[in-house]
């Protein structure tokens, strides 16, 4: 992917700020006019795919923010509100960041997840650094009532992603189809 001009990354950071508020504020207007007493997860596992945007640089030239496509799997144990995650990160390089979350129901379309997993960059210099490391994912899904439709938004941090240190940060959203 071609690297993006400096005087465009606030425009873009600005844009994907705009995105994640909007995603949040679906989130909670759906869950404040409904009862979410008993709710079980949002049913289903999904793949999806979307944008995904560094926002953290590291100490050399080749840590810049990045800007990648993400591809985004979900494999929901019933039984339990774990899930299995797995995302891919395709721009400059490759990074697989497998987690397993725990799923908190906000209603019964809405789940908040906190995972843990690793952050594993195969060639390059990728939105979540160049070194594999440890990685925490925060985000939320969003079920399309009377479809199989899924949006989903997330960050994941990878603790000590770039060579020299710090951690590398991305956001993303996107899309999935429930199966």
């Amino acid at each position: 992917m071609k690297q993006i001009e400096s005087s465009h990354k606030p425009v873009l950071i600005k844009i994907l700020l705009a995105n994640v508020a909007l995603l949040a504020s679906v989130g909670l207007s759906v869950s404040i006019g409904q009862k979410s007493a008993s709710a079980q997860a949002a049913y289903g596992s999904y793949i999806g795919v979307g944008p995904a945007f560094g926002i953290t640089e590291g100490n050399q030239d080749e840590d810049d923010r990045k800007v990648a496509g993400v591809i985004a799997g979900r494999y929901k144990f019933l039984k339990a509100p774990i899930s299995a995650r797995a995302q891919a990160f395709v721009g400059n390089g490759v990074t697989l960041v497998p987690t397993v979350s725990y799923d908190y129901p906000l209603n019964w379309q809405t789940d908040v997840y906190l995972g843990a997993g690793a952050s594993i960059p195969i060639g390059g210099n990728t939105v979540l650094g160049s070194k594999t490391s440890f990685a925490i994912q925060p985000g939320i899904d969003y079920a399309l009532p009377n479809s199989n439709l899924v949006v989903f938004g997330n960050a994941v941090i990878s603790f000590g992603g770039y060579k020299n240190g710090g951690a590398a940060t991305s956001l993303q959203g996107g899309v999935g189809l429930r199966f």
